[in-house]
């Protein structure tokens, strides 16, 4: 592990943390899995190109209208 995947894990582990809360208190599903998959996926991905981009794509699809 270098320092790019712990600052990746750290981020992205944070932003899906207060998804899953926020999803929790809300009852709202599509952001309570986001944030889920946000916290667990940084230990499966070892290139920190992918990890920044995952991320990236994941928080984006946070705030998109649920079925487009």
């Amino acid at each position: 592990m270098n320092t790019a995947n712990i600052l990746a894990g750290v981020i992205f582990g944070s932003i899906g943390f207060a998804a899953f809360i926020y999803g929790k208190k809300q009852a709202n599903l599509k952001a309570l899995v986001i944030g889920v998959i946000l916290m667990v996926y940084p230990y499966f991905v070892p290139n920190p190109i992918a990890l920044f981009a995952i991320g990236t794509v994941l928080t984006i699809a946070l705030f998109l209208p649920f079925g487009g």
